[in-house]
């Protein structure tokens, strides 16, 4: 049994998987709310405390249990469940991870590969950057966890893949090819500083550095950069409905302003989505030029299913294309999104997975 997990700043996703070569669905998956802990091990221990889910009974015609009488009817007794022993683990966490370690960026943990091996008796136990951990799940897909933003027109020759994803904050990540097959570099690319390319974006950028010293495109490109966005344009344009207002106070900012956006109800949403998918697909563009990705770019996190139908209308490949005399190349670079929000649980079971195989062979 291997434990794969996705650890973020907003939910920790963990789940168990009887994995051995290829793509399995998870024997059980949790989720948590990550500020609800003070370390990774508490909802590891959480986690693991639970008994597996019992195989179904197997009821075949004509050998139905013959029910004994009610007098010699004796209840067996509840034995604890058995520990779970583990031969790997692999978490995708939101932060540089340096040694097998990780300070997150958006949580106050300290996640250590070597304690978490010694705490829960796991012969492997490999760290990888969130982003990391969604490319190995990236190459496992099925057609239908994916939607097509721009088909293009990629080289015959493989070279190299992008991927970026906004949720609670901004991750990237290149896979380049060995040869044989496509290998993740992590990156922190998301923290590289906001590029504006409008007078818009200008006047974001100087609303942004009275509460930023550095603004990075995390500070834009995420959830609570969907809100700053909005929050600019507020302060600017100076028309907020009341009845939005509201809403953003006692909901989900980021969620009501995409849903009144979406809906049209706003047109303070409808602008603050524009921006953000603008500025969404240049990001996702200067990561395509800066890695030449010309297999294809895809766009995965918590954030782009939920905007599916803005990121279609347009405004996303034209900020993604907008790049002066290289604005044939990029429409010719695939963009995809991608649907399934748990690949990056996918790509760290299937690293699990390699570990225990690797000890094992």
């Amino acid at each position: 049994m291997i434990l794969a997990g996705d650890i973020g700043g907003t939910k920790t996703n963990l789940a168990l998987y009887d994995w051995t070569t290829e793509r399995v669905e998870p024997v059980r998956e949790d989720s948590f709310h990550s500020a609800d802990y003070k370390t990774l091990e508490e909802i590891i221990e959480e986690f693991l405390s639970a008994p597996l889910p019992k195989p179904p009974a197997e009821d075949e015609p004509g050998n139905e249990p013959v029910e004994a009488p009610a007098e010699e009817t004796t209840e067996a007794p509840e034995l604890p469940p058995e520990p779970i022993k583990l031969t790997a683990a692999c978490f995708g966490v939101a932060g540089p991870v340096i040694d097998n370690r990780c300070r997150t960026t958006n949580l106050p943990w300290v996640i250590d590969g070597a304690t978490l091996a010694e705490r829960f008796a796991i012969p492997q136990v490999r760290l990888l950057n969130d982003l990391e951990a969604t490319a190995h799940g990236l190459l496992l897909l099925n057609p239908d966890e994916i939607v097509v933003l721009n088909a293009g027109a990629p080289p015959k020759k493989k070279q190299a893949l992008a991927l970026i994803a906004a949720g609670t904050g901004l991750g990237e990540c290149i896979l380049y090819w060995d040869g044989t097959r496509y290998r993740p570099m992590p990156s922190e690319g998301g923290h590289t500083d906001f590029a504006p390319n409008s007078d818009s974006e200008i006047d974001l950028l100087r609303h942004l550095r009275g509460s930023y010293l550095h603004v990075s495109y995390e500070r834009i490109v995420s959830g609570p950069g969907l809100h700053a966005i909005y929050e600019y344009l507020r302060d600017t344009k100076k028309n907020e409905p009341t009845w939005l207002a509201e809403k953003i106070k006692v909901g989900n900012p980021a969620a009501e302003i995409a849903d009144a956006g979406l809906k049209g109800q706003a047109e303070i949403a409808k602008q603050t989505l524009d921006l953000f998918a603008s500025i969404y697909g240049a990001e996702a563009g200067n990561l395509a030029l800066k890695a030449l990705t010309l297999d294809g770019v895809y766009v995965a996190g918590g954030i782009a299913p939920k905007l599916l139908k803005k990121l279609q209308d347009g405004s996303f490949m034209r900020g993604f294309t907008n790049k002066g005399r290289y604005k044939r190349i990029m429409s010719q670079i695939p963009v995809k999104v991608v649907m399934n929000d748990k690949t990056a649980l996918l790509g760290a079971a299937s690293t699990a997975a390699q570990l225990s195989s690797s000890a094992s062979a």
